[in-house]
């Protein structure tokens, strides 16, 4: 008789930067597979980008996760070190939620779901956007990798060859979807090239 698959909690939160298609095509994979259970969490600015950017509202995006949390909900389960969680992923993250999470601010239920996998050492993945860069972006993200957090810039990768701005997306969300330890067959891998390749 086979194992029962063990469902494994992952907690998505899309904030105000761009790039909401990495958050909305993170939850579509995760929503595909077996014994992943999904928590969405969305500042309001990422409401709004989820609508501008890719004229998704807010019941399609609400339709993609099993369970839904308002930002403002401070008391959800989420915002407890109790709730059993393997990941938490802010695809994208924005400057001032990098900010808020590097100085423990906690001051909305991403903030604090963000804060509780930190004090609990559980895996955190933040998808920052932003360029060019300052002082205070660069020392957040010091700040949070110092915690154990994870800053994983949504770069796109040339040496695949993308054809497609899917190409580009899947690529960086496959990327995520390894450091949370979440098998998938999203992108390519490298296979190396050959020895006397130009």
């Amino acid at each position: 008789m086979a194992e029962p698959v063990r469902t494994r909690r992952i907690i998505v939160a899309i904030s105000g930067a761009s790039g909401a298609v990495y958050g909305a095509r993170l939850l579509q994979v995760l929503r595909g597979l077996p014994g992943i259970e999904t928590h969405l969490v969305v500042s309001d600015a990422g409401w709004r980008n989820l609508q501008h950017e890719l004229g998704m509202e807010r019941p399609a995006a609400q339709a993609l996760a099993h369970q839904v949390h308002d930002v403002n909900n401070v008391g959800a389960a989420i915002a407890s070190g109790s709730f059993q969680c393997h990941a938490m992923v802010v695809a994208p993250c924005s400057m001032r939620t990098l900010a808020a999470i590097a100085h423990g601010l906690a001051d909305n239920l991403l903030t604090r779901a963000a804060d509780v996998m930190l004090k609990e050492r559980r895996r955190l993945v933040l998808m920052v956007r932003e360029t060019p860069l300052h002082l205070a972006h660069l020392r957040n993200m010091v700040a949070v990798t110092e915690m154990g957090g994870i800053v994983c810039p949504p770069l796109p990768a040339f040496y695949l060859r993308p054809q497609t701005v899917d190409d580009l997306v899947n690529h960086s969300v496959a990327r995520v979807l390894d450091l949370i330890d979440v098998e998938h067959q999203l992108a390519p891998r490298w296979q190396g090239l050959e020895p006397n390749a130009p």
